[in-house]
């Protein structure tokens, strides 16, 4: 008995091809951030530098490199995922000024834009727009979950972005110590934000096992355990123990 092996043709090929780059995309409206954040901290742990081509996703890993392209002018830039957010007005991305400016951006303060993922190996910059910008575009999807946890939204007003948009689930922080005297507690707050107040946030979570008070100091809060291991490390060298755990289960 022989096997049948049915080829995929041509056109089944391209348009398979296109279904993989529309799971890498993302549409929505992005805004910008400049000089006022020169130099501080950003949350992968470097500093801003407005003059690099970098931006700022909720979920996407650190270091992913996106084309962002205005359609209404086709200009392109490629840019590093190096900071969380924005967490205003539903956007999908902040860019830094250099990375903004050629999409109009600064100009106009958020424009609606077309973020495609694309190889480690891409060169940052100023790039051309996707030669097949219409057909990228031209996406019936209306919301749909892609496999780097990304939200995708295809077109619609920024009205339309904070109806469809769900906020992501940020639930893991560092439990930096738990203490029965909050004086205790507020010792190693003190002591974790000497090492970077703006990065490090830090609060304390309180609760009361068989009548007694305990406070545990919480820092951070991150969208995967990743991130926050990395906090562990990082306050592992300064001789501060950390623990990962998820924010509901405090």
């Amino acid at each position: 008995m022989f096997a049948t092996v049915v080829q995929a043709a041509p056109d089944d090929d391209k348009t398979t091809a296109m279904a993989a780059r529309r799971a890498a995309l993302l549409r929505g409206r992005a805004s910008w951030y400049g000089r006022e954040h020169q130099g501080k901290p950003t949350s992968s742990g470097e500093r801003f530098d407005r003059n690099k081509f970098t931006c700022a996703h909720k979920t996407l890993p650190f270091g992913t490199k996106l084309r962002v392209t205005n359609p209404e002018t086709s200009a392109s830039v490629v840019v590093r995922v190096s900071d969380r957010g924005p967490f205003r007005h539903q956007r999908i991305l902040d860019l830094s000024e250099v990375a903004a400016r050629p999409l109009g951006i600064v100009t106009q303060g958020a424009v609606s834009v077309l973020a495609e993922i694309v190889p480690e190996d891409t060169p940052l910059g100023i790039t051309q727009a996707p030669a097949d910008l219409a057909l990228l575009l031209d996406n019936p999807a209306s919301v749909t979950e892609a496999s780097l946890h990304t939200d995708i939204v295809a077109g619609g007003t920024e009205a339309d972005d904070i109806a469809r948009l769900p906020e992501p689930t940020a639930t893991y922080v560092v439990q930096a110590g738990t203490f029965g005297d909050v004086r205790n507690a507020q010792a190693m707050i003190d002591r974790i934000q000497a090492l970077d107040p703006k990065l490090l946030a830090t609060t304390v979570a309180t609760s009361t096992p068989e009548g007694k008070t305990l406070s545990r100091v919480v820092v951070g809060r991150f969208a995967t355990p990743a991130e926050a291991k990395a906090l562990c490390a990082r306050l592992t060298k300064v001789g501060v123990t950390g623990l990962v755990r998820q924010g509901e289960n405090l």
